[in-house]
């Protein structure tokens, strides 16, 4: 199977974005207090990598993915307990796509997808514990099970 290269794994995961925004449109109606909040924030911290790889992207003359009008979920988000399960299995979906950048990426790029990873993976875990979920964490964050 070809490694793909540093622009294709970005692309990838500007797609990866764009869906978690969607979904997280979805996630926050079910929520409130504090949860809500963080879902907020979890969208727009989302909303600035997505702003981030489509200018990085356009910069260097690559091809930008088109957004979607919408996004397959996994499973109906009806409820707090299905919204937080969404939430942390977005962070997790999310994650898988940078892990696979950083195999295709160098430099900047690479540390960018180690940093988006990262957060993802403590979102993940956040929000696991948000819907006391165990365990709390996984061994290889963004590594299909």
């Amino acid at each position: 199977m070809r490694q793909p290269s540093a622009e294709e794994a970005l692309a990838s995961a500007l797609s990866a974005e764009y869906a978690a925004i969607y979904a997280y449109g979805r996630i926050g109606v079910r929520l409130s207090g504090a949860a809500r909040d963080a879902a907020r924030q979890a969208e727009a911290a989302h909303r600035r990598r997505r702003d981030a790889l489509v200018v990085q992207l356009t910069t260097a003359n690559g091809v930008v993915p088109p957004d979607r009008a919408g996004y397959a979920l996994p499973f109906p988000v009806t409820d707090r307990a299905s919204a937080l399960r969404l939430a942390a299995e977005v962070e997790e979906r999310t994650a898988a796509h940078w892990r696979a950048a950083l195999a295709s990426t160098t430099g900047a790029d690479r540390d960018q997808a180690l940093a988006a990873l990262v957060e993802y993976a403590v979102r993940a875990t956040r929000w696991r514990k948000t819907a006391g979920s165990t365990p709390l964490t996984v061994p290889f964050p963004g590594r299909p099970t």
